[in-house]
């Protein structure tokens, strides 16, 4: 339930769910025609493109000194590192493994919240963490019946989507703050813009291969930088505006049976069954993890007659 009572923080939740879901389809066909490094650098740039309009119509944002720190935090973390590991992740990886290895997400945030905020560490958490990292390490060695793709590979592409769940986990917890005092779409702009920055070394790159990718392939490198970076990623800190982080959170674990959907109907491919068992495995863990204490004594008073 939203704080707002609004409809609208739902609908911008299923707009980012249903374009993030795609990006991991889009990136892993991308991979035939672009690096990690050049792919990053041309999201980004189209997103910020096409974020500048709606972002400078009132006026150039103020951010104060602080928030300029964690914007910058945020840019370099989810809006560079977190694609480069995952576009890379994903050359050895399929859709749909990649999308459920960044699920373990709530459960680093759960640690974050744990080590950086003061809350609780329990032993749900401690369990449900080793518990959703043995799904992870399933995933890594499950292979993704590619012969082409060795184990060793499979194992580091999966420790890199892992790198991608870390960088995001850490910039959700500092951008709530942020959208107390600033609107979602310059925030989104901002960072998109720092990390088109930060990976401004691979331009010579990028120059190159889009000089030999296919016009369907510079298509598909448009719909990711306009759909599920610049109206994703803005939709979904829209939506943290009006929801916990921790909500916000669980509506992730949509993202993979949908990714899975659309990569057999976009690329064939479904990952191996042995993966699906690590997915399983990760999101029963991060269940363990969120099920505190605090949370099961209330549902047993609920349970309690009330008194006469």
């Amino acid at each position: 339930m939203t704080k707002s009572g609004n409809v609208l923080p739902l609908l911008a939740v299923g707009t980012t769910l249903v374009f993030w879901a795609s990006a991991f389809v889009a990136i892993r066909h991308l991979a035939d025609d672009f690096s990690a490094g050049p792919l990053t650098l041309a999201r980004m740039g189209v997103a910020a493109i096409a974020l500048a309009f709606f972002a400078l119509r009132d006026g150039l944002p103020r951010p104060t000194r602080k928030q300029w720190a964690s914007i910058t935090v945020i840019g370099v973390l989810w809006f560079s590192i977190y694609h480069l590991a995952l576009n890379q992740g994903e050359v050895w990886v399929d859709a749909g493994t990649a999308a459920m290895l960044l699920q373990v997400s709530p459960v680093l945030v759960a640690v974050l919240a744990a080590v950086f905020l003061g809350e609780r560490f329990t032993t749900p958490l401690v369990i449900g963490l080793l518990v959703a990292f043995a799904g992870v390490a399933l995933i890594g060695l499950s292979g993704n019946g590619d012969s082409d793709v060795d184990s060793g590979k499979m194992l580091l592409g999966a420790l890199l989507c892992v790198v991608s769940a870390v960088t995001y986990s850490v910039s959700l917890i500092l951008q709530k703050p942020l959208l107390t005092d600033l609107t979602a779409v310059h925030v989104t702009w901002l960072a998109c813009g720092i990390g088109a920055i930060t990976c401004l070394p691979f331009g010579p790159s990028l120059l190159s291969e889009a000089a030999d990718a296919p016009t369907s392939s510079l298509l598909w490198l448009v719909y990711l930088g306009v759909f599920p970076t610049a109206i994703a990623f803005t939709t979904y800190a829209y939506a943290l505006r009006h929801m916990t982080a921790s909500s916000l959170g669980v509506t992730t674990y949509l993202v993979p049976p949908i990714t899975i959907v659309m990569a057999l109907i976009f690329l064939g491919e479904t990952p191996p069954t042995v993966a699906y068992v690590g997915g399983v495995l990760a999101l029963v863990g991060v269940a363990i993890a969120r099920r505190s204490p605090a949370r099961r004594a209330a549902a047993a008073a609920a349970k309690e007659p009330a008194p006469a």
